[in-house]
């Protein structure tokens, strides 16, 4: 008996075999919902579900003031209040960049290399931001430190090993299906098979499933536990996590270009203020123009684009003077004590730090970007 609800996604019934008993196969139509996409009114941001993605992703959207509501952690759907038109689904990653391509997501956050590898170059997924700062990996090829490659240290000298031929390729265990074949065509590699593996390929090569293996490396640790090696010319990509989005709903609906600006301007310039401290202190001068001089003489003290200098006015015997000027500078984290050095060699004192959350641009860059590639 059929359901009394049909799932949205069609389903056809198609004949397996000719034979007397018939057997039937249950297909189910993936074709894009681009129509779906559009009746929505709703945005839909695609989110990591596990791991320590998942966990990084969260807390930069919570730095950015944009904390995501997960009321119930069984459920995949969830809220920013900030954003009160928009929907958090938690996907695998891999899944956001199908459900981007699908038209069933308008937003998304993985790693770059996931979405390398499951977009496949479509030109509807466009990247907004490349460079959210965590989930940090590269895509590379490691071969053994021993037996035939215990002296090759290079990608050429791997493809000029007279033991590949047509008959007896080079083995590569990879999860990546895509990546790996085109990064070979590309770099003129001939006698290459590749064999689809999951989860611990550092094994491959000891069990003599494969010569060499296309995997992820972070710190390369499991790489050397394993005695295995990179080799110059062998990263095929280098990935972290990138916001993502579809062409055709940023298209198609206003209020996810609306929204998808609004996300944009809060990384941005929650980013760009990661590891910046403001300073201030107090100094004598003669002029507001003569401190400025002062300042910008010393190469840790320009600030983002020059410091900025006011009058510090002081009750001295029943006067108001204006003896000091107030200088206000951006320094990274790395040069607060070499600008502290600075500020008291030029008669700085009272120098006071205290680390900044945003800097809003007057337009970030990210978004003109993307509005030529929308051609908007």
């Amino acid at each position: 008996m059929l359901a009394a609800n049909p799932p949205k996604c069609p389903f056809f019934l198609t004949q397996a075999s000719p034979s007397p008993s018939l057997s039937f196969r249950i297909l189910c139509s993936a074709s894009p919902s681009a129509s779906a996409a559009e009746e929505r009114r709703e945005i839909r941001l695609g989110l990591p579900s596990k791991g320590r993605m998942a966990a990084d992703t969260l807390d930069l959207l919570k730095d950015c003031q944009l904390s995501v509501k997960h009321v119930n952690p069984r459920q995949y759907v969830a809220k920013i209040p900030e954003l009160s038109n928009l929907e958090v689904w938690f996907q695998r990653p891999k899944d956001i960049v199908r459900k981007l391509l699908s038209g069933d997501l308008d937003l998304g956050i993985a790693g770059l290399d996931t979405v390398s590898e499951y977009a496949q170059g479509s030109e509807d997924l466009i990247i907004i931001h490349d460079a959210l700062g965590y989930g940090e990996c590269h895509l590379s090829l490691a071969i053994p430190k021993y037996g035939i490659f215990e002296n090759i240290n290079s990608l050429n000298q791997l493809a000029q090993m007279p033991q590949w031929t047509k008959e007896k390729p080079l083995r590569v265990a990879t999860g990546f299906t895509y990546l790996g074949p085109k990064f070979v065509k590309e770099n003129g590699l001939e006698h290459v098979s590749f064999s689809t593996a999951d989860g611990a390929l550092e094994a491959a090569p000891a069990m003599g499933i494969a010569d060499a293996i296309l995997d992820l490396v972070s710190s390369g640790i499991t790489l050397k536990e394993n005695n295995l090696k990179e080799i110059e010319g062998g990263v095929v990509l280098r990935s972290q996590a990138v916001l993502v989005a579809s062409k055709r709903s940023l298209l198609k609906m206003k209020s996810a270009l609306d929204t998808t600006h609004e996300i944009l301007e809060r990384l941005e310039a929650h980013l760009k203020a990661e590891g910046q401290y403001q300073v201030v202190a107090n100094m004598r001068g003669n002029s507001a123009q003569e401190v400025a001089e002062r300042v910008l003489s010393q190469p840790s003290l320009a600030g983002l684009q020059g410091p900025t200098v006011s009058t510090v006015y002081c009750k001295r015997d029943g006067k108001i003077t204006a003896d000091y000027y107030a200088i206000v500078i951006c320094v990274p984290k790395k040069a607060l004590y070499k600008s502290v050095q600075q500020l008291r060699a030029i008669g700085g004192s009272g120098v006071l730090y205290s680390p900044l959350t945003y800097i809003f641009d007057e337009e970030t860059p990210r978004w003109r970007e993307l509005l030529s590639k929308l051609g908007l």
